[in-house]
């Protein structure tokens, strides 16, 4: 079973609580959102199985009594399957996070987090991103700059390079982006969602 540090809504520690319980009083919580980038100015996205959009490289819960860089290293590895120097990663903001929803079954997922959003330097070959299918189908290099004009309506389409699977076997292949490929949730402007993470990497690359 898995367990989760709570707190207030105040960032306060209350206990440590099984994440289903978690999720079923709408207790707070702290996740992390892991970016990587590199030196010339690319962000990494993870296209989501589930949902096949563009989400962080990758994302997930902070175990209970797990540090946010401790997190940041161990969902690098679950999801994309590389070793990230996560000392090194650098805080971009912290959000509150809250969202309810309907199962399939009638039970409802509620949803409060503290959303921790750091980036790490990323030096090595892009081929050696080797993600979780079930969770990832790919993984999409992109100029941040790009990105940036692209979600704020100055260009309509932006180029990217997607790493992903034949048979198992990892190739990269030429894809077009639209501002409709990344997720967003409701209640979400993709301008919020992304703009910082977006400034940081380009600021950085500079």
């Amino acid at each position: 079973m898995e367990y989760l540090d709570t707190y207030t809504e105040n960032h306060e520690f209350v206990a440590k609580m099984p994440r289903d319980i978690v999720h079923q009083e709408a207790l707070w919580h702290d996740t992390v959102h892991c970016w990587l980038y590199d030196e010339a100015g690319n962000v990494y996205f993870q296209e989501r199985s589930d949902k096949h959009k563009l989400y962080t490289t990758a994302s997930g819960h902070v175990k209970a009594g797990e540090t946010i860089k401790e997190a940041f290293g161990r969902e690098i590895k679950e999801e994309i399957g590389y070793d990230v120097p996560y000392e090194k990663a650098e805080l971009i903001e912290i959000n509150k996070f809250m969202m309810d929803r309907e199962e399939e079954d009638g039970s409802f997922f509620k949803d409060r987090a503290f959303a921790n959003v750091y980036a790490c330097i990323f030096k090595d070959d892009f081929t050696k991103l080797d993600f979780l299918e079930s969770e990832v189908s790919g993984i999409v290099r992109m100029k941040a700059l790009e990105i940036e004009n692209l979600i704020n309506d100055k260009v309509g389409k932006i180029e990217g390079l997607k790493l992903t699977k034949n048979n198992g076997s990892l190739m990269t292949v030429a894809v077009t982006i639209t501002k409709d490929d990344f997720l967003v949730n409701k209640g979400e402007n993709i301008e919020e969602k992304y703009g910082k993470v977006l400034d940081f990497i380009i600021n950085k690359s500079r």
